[in-house]
């Protein structure tokens, strides 16, 4: 008696393949879920001509064209729909009114408050900051402000 090889029915990658791609659009994954849902579509279709006779060989195909379609096309795919060059509202910040915590040296970072938030805040004048003092933000650079008196 011999025991023959598991092998998924082309139809249920397709399935599964067609689940990730609408989860793509109900999660905010960030096009991960899209990719994994064309490698398992594009791996069903190669299921259908009989490329993939093992369930090992499916799965090792659907995760190798699943995690290159990541590699080569998520970055571009990103920068086309603008996923990374939202605005956000921390640039509103700009030209706000913050007060130091701490004194501040030219050129160095201290601690500022701004809208009830502790901030990193870098002296950008040429004059030290003392504490309790109110400052300007100039520019926003990650989470740390640039201020100037």
């Amino acid at each position: 008696m011999a025991i023959e090889p598991m092998v998924l029915p082309w139809w249920s990658w397709l399935i599964f393949g067609f689940l990730l791609i609408v989860a793509e659009l109900l999660l905010p994954t960030g096009f991960f879920l899209f990719f994994f849902g064309v490698g398992g579509v594009l791996t069903g279709f190669l299921v259908l001509s009989g490329l993939l006779p093992t369930f090992t060989a499916q799965g090792i195909v659907f995760i190798g064209i699943s995690l290159c379609l990541v590699v080569l096309l998520r970055k571009p795919l990103l920068a086309k729909f603008h996923f990374r060059n939202r605005t956000h509202a921390v640039d509103s910040l700009i030209g706000e009114t913050a007060q130091t915590l701490e004194a501040i040296a030219p050129n160095a970072i201290g601690k500022v408050e701004l809208r009830g938030s502790s901030w990193s805040a870098l002296n950008t004048g040429v004059a030290p900051i003392p504490p309790a003092v109110r400052c300007r933000v100039e520019k926003v650079e990650g989470l740390t402000l640039h201020v100037r008196v």
